[in-house]
């Protein structure tokens, strides 16, 4: 095991060095000169080639890829064109923000999408099974930015139940400690806080989630009929045992090898996606980070943010394909 995540480790050295090099040059095709968008459209020719020089965009493109190569190793991530801040101390609590996001959104497809695909196996054709994969379709099909709007209009504008945009109540904000509002508030003991924070995630948090839960819900549903059709399921119901036993100690170890394959792929994805999400509640996320320095041309933010994103998603796969041996001891790492 040791020595396979030793390789394994090894081999996203290219990864990331490729990534690197794809991002780089993405970012430099986006249309737009850096300085000019600082300085305005009214700035004069003179200040846009001083500000152009003062920002290393001047040189050939291979000086400035290796200098940014070269701050990567040194854990500098490069300065804001629009702040003028540490990218390194400026990023982490718009990262925080969307982990924190995501992981809850992930939680609530898990909890759903498995128990869901679980009951549709074990009352295969019946009402639940065919509502439930209909609903599964619908969840798949249905676009991120319209769920969260119906969720706006249904849940703050007409029941006032639960908060539309923003991470925390403006009137009571959190301390940042951590920036992961649920660990901060807790440390604090401001329950109060920690409710807020549960509120202004819920609906966010949802619309987040449906894609990944109706994924899951097929893939769990899927996973388990083929299990649960195998000889040993049917031995363990021949001698008694409960069903309920049968299927989730059983039946749902064994089909869990492809569920826990889309839970990592879903995972990493809504890292990435969560842009859509973030713009309609007014979450403080890396999607709304990026996107704002595309708008700004800030190149440094661009590729450090995405370079995050990417490095995160490839050990989400590292370690999907670890637990894939602590779920399934026939699996062995050599």
């Amino acid at each position: 095991m040791l020595a396979y995540t030793v390789r394994r480790l090894l081999m996203l050295i290219p990864v990331l060095f490729g990534m690197t090099l794809i991002v780089f040059f993405m970012i430099r095709a986006i249309p737009g000169d850096p300085a000019q968008v600082i300085l305005g459209q009214q700035a004069t020719e003179e200040a846009i080639k001083s500000l152009t020089k003062q920002l290393g965009l001047d040189q050939p493109w291979y000086l400035q890829y290796v200098d940014y190569i070269k701050n990567l190793f040194t854990g500098d991530l490069g300065t804001s064109l629009r702040t003028s801040s540490d990218i390194s101390g400026e990023i982490w609590p718009y990262l925080a923000a969307t982990l924190e996001l995501s992981l809850v959104a992930m939680i609530i497809a898990i909890f759903i999408g498995v128990n869901a695909g679980i009951i549709s196996a074990w009352f295969q054709n019946s009402w639940f099974d065919y509502t439930a994969m209909v609903l599964a379709l619908i969840g798949v099909s249905m676009p991120v930015f319209w769920l969260g709007l119906m969720e706006q209009w249904a849940f703050s504008l007409e029941l006032g139940w639960l908060p539309s945009t923003g991470r925390e109540n403006v009137r009571n904000p959190v301390e940042a400690i951590t920036h992961l509002y649920l660990i901060d508030t807790l440390i604090q003991g401001r329950m109060d806080q920690f409710v807020e924070v549960i509120k202004h995630l819920i609906l966010p948090g949802i619309a987040l989630g449906t894609i990944p839960m109706a994924i899951i819900a097929r893939m769990t549903r899927s996973s388990m009929l083929e299990v649960m059709r195998s000889d040993f399921v049917r031995t363990a119901r021949a001698k008694g045992t409960k069903m309920l036993w049968v299927v989730y100690k059983h039946s749902l170890k064994n089909a869990f090898i492809p569920v826990l394959t889309v839970i990592g792929l879903q995972m990493g994805l809504l890292l990435g996606g969560a842009i859509l999400t973030e713009t309609i509640f007014g979450w403080p996320g890396i999607g709304r980070y990026i996107y704002d320095a595309i708008n700004f041309r800030d190149y440094p933010v661009i590729q450090s943010g995405i370079l995050i994103v990417a490095v995160i998603f490839v050990f989400i796969n590292l370690i999907v394909d670890l637990l894939y041996a602590a779920i399934d001891p026939r699996i062995k790492y050599n």
